[in-house]
């Protein structure tokens, strides 16, 4: 009885729409998660081949192939954050998300036309001759104008949709009610991991073996879908009215400062600081006292409105916003030791050309499609999940005689640490791949299959998946738990953020060892040809800088001292921390 009567206070019980004509509430979030996760089925299933495409009928070089890739990749993580400043300053989150949709739609009806229309690419190469006629600057403009529409549509799709989705929640309690906050995340991260596999299973072999005609077409079938999808229950979606963008406040926050830098700050108590009405945030903390001038009221009279307001935001903040940036900058050294792990998990090029050089039948009449083989990053973070929420977390609590987590910073440290093993163990498959390719006389022929399983790509894999699913899912609870609740929306995107520099220092750090491996006319590491190169070497440079990258870790971890998850709560938990 008084297990039914919490939950009916918290709403469980309640039914989420009280009448037909009431806007929000779940009947909207099929149209809303489904738009994201069919926009993740088309964009997901055309990345995976897109090396291939880009070399066979675009005649790319490896370098150029990877650099376009890393650039594509680096945008489509970007956009997400112009799209929440977008969403949250100008056009709010349904405008953001329809924009999103119909651009991300435009750019794959282009893609797809790069297939269908003979001028819009290269013609084939002369097969007596081995000539290859490379791209005109208008071809490789079209095919980048249909990468950039995706990339833009992406960012705004993906920037508003988990935020939109629970505001059709709010009137019935998402940030109160456990049991309709857990349903709703569970379905969207669901629908996402479902849209992901689809994406690397059905959609890439479509593209290998009905061709890129075809292949292309169906996303941009899934896309029209999700489109239509998504504005048919327009109707129904609650809107609310756009507020300040925090990107703005952080902005006026610096500037405020500096125009002030001259302010002489005396002790905390004699200051007179800005803040909101009914705060009970009144003083500023001492770390990073500098910022503080930024919320220092010198003349109430000409700084202040009469109900309270800062007349120029650009000169005077709140000291909730000062602290908001403070405890943003806190975290940045931690989050930047993220990037060199993304930088490992952004290598999608060159496991796909081994991959290709390998023997990938599973029976005599099937063959994995050789970029369906990340599909096995996919499964090691599904198991990884389960197997730590589900098998190690209740063994170690039954051990221990008390509920036992491992804090995030540790679960980060494992993640980089594995991330570290996986690049030894590509370099030494690639190694065992490279010799018994040379062994067989196949070296100036990379388009042969050596005698070689390609499952021997799986453990990389699975250790790659192992590393994301304990670095990645640690990373966002750590900014969740470190950031404000107003600067939610900032921490759901310090992940992708760190993935789209990721992806610019990876073509930076691909395109250096290019050029010094060729110093002296020697044979680049990254060669088009996968078996005169040495990839096994650029993995090794990888590792290196994934153990440099641990040591960095681990400095950064210590000069952070105690987070927020490192107090034990009321029940005693034992907690692992570093």
């Amino acid at each position: 009885m008084e297990d039914g009567r919490k939950e009916k206070e918290m709403g469980v019980e309640e039914p989420l729409l009280e009448s037909a004509h009431e806007k929000g509430g779940f009947r909207t979030l099929p149209f809303i998660i489904g738009n994201e996760a069919l926009e993740k089925m088309a964009t997901f299933g055309l990345s995976p081949n897109m090396t291939l495409y880009l070399i066979n009928e675009y005649h790319m070089q490896m370098t150029t192939t990877a650099n376009v890739l890393f650039m594509w990749s680096a945008a489509t993580n970007f956009m997400p954050l112009v799209g929440a400043v977008v969403a949250d300053s100008y056009l709010g989150k349904f405008h953001t998300i329809g924009f999103g949709s119909i651009v991300c739609l435009m750019g794959i009806i282009i893609l797809w036309s790069t297939a269908v229309i003979p001028q819009a690419s290269p013609p084939p190469c002369d097969q007596s001759s081995n000539v290859c006629i490379s791209a005109t600057t208008f071809q490789i403009m079209y095919l980048c104008l249909s990468f950039g529409l995706i990339s833009i549509g992406a960012g705004g799709i993906r920037s508003s949709s988990l935020a939109f989705g629970a505001d059709q929640l709010e009137k019935k309690g998402f940030h109160k009610s456990p049991g309709v906050k857990q349903s709703y995340f569970g379905w969207y991260y669901a629908s996402y991991t479902l849209s992901v596999l689809v994406a690397l299973t059905c959609v890439v072999y479509i593209q290998e073996n009905l061709g890129w005609g075809v292949g292309f077409a169906v996303p941009g079938v899934l896309m029209l879908v999700s489109v239509t999808s998504f504005f048919l229950a327009s109707p129904f979606y609650v809107r609310f009215k756009i507020s300040s963008s925090l990107i703005t406040g952080f902005v006026q926050v610096v500037v405020a400062a500096f125009r002030n830098r001259h302010l002489k700050l005396l002790d905390s108590t004699s200051d007179v600081y800005h803040c909101k009405n009914g705060s009970g945030l009144v003083i500023p903390s001492e770390k990073l006292r500098f910022l503080n001038k930024a919320c220092v009221v010198r003349d109430a009279e000409t700084e202040l409105t009469t109900d309270g307001r800062a007349a120029n935001p650009c000169r005077l903040c709140t000291v909730e916003r000062v602290e908001e940036l403070k405890a943003l900058l806190r975290v940045v050294p931690i989050w930047s030791s993220g990037m060199i792990m993304s930088i490992n998990l952004s290598q999608s090029t060159f496991p796909l050309l081994q991959a290709v050089s390998m023997d990938r039948h599973i029976t005599s009449s099937f063959e994995i499609p050789a970029a369906s083989f990340s599909v096995f990053m996919i499964v090691a973070v599904i198991l990884w999940v389960i197997l730590y929420d589900r098998v190690f977390l209740p063994l170690a609590s039954r051990i221990k005689g008390r509920p036992v987590r491992v804090s995030t910073r540790v679960r980060m440290g494992i993640g980089i640490f594995i991330s570290f093993l996986a690049m030894i163990v590509s370099a030494t498959v690639e190694a065992i791949r490279r010799f018994v390719a040379i062994k067989n006389g196949k070296v100036n022929n990379p388009q042969s299959v050596v005698a070689m399983s390609a499952l021997w790509l799986l453990p990389q894999n699975f250790l790659t998946g192992f590393a994301e699913a304990s670095n990645a899912i640690a990373q966002n609870e750590f900014y969740f738990s470190e950031l404000p609740r107003s600067m939610s929306s900032i921490a759901s995107t310090l992940l992708g953020i760190g993935m789209c520099l990721a992806n610019i220092l990876a073509s930076s750090i691909m395109n250096m060892v290019d050029y010094f491996s060729k110093q002296g006319g020697g044979q680049s590491w990254i060669s088009s040809n996968i078996n005169e190169g040495r990839f096994d070497y650029y993995y090794l440079v990888l590792a290196g800088l994934s153990m440099a990258n641990m040591m960095y870790f681990l400095g950064c971890s210590a000069a952070f001292g105690p987070s927020r998850d490192d107090g034990k709560p009321p029940e005693e938990e034992d907690e692992c921390d570093l």
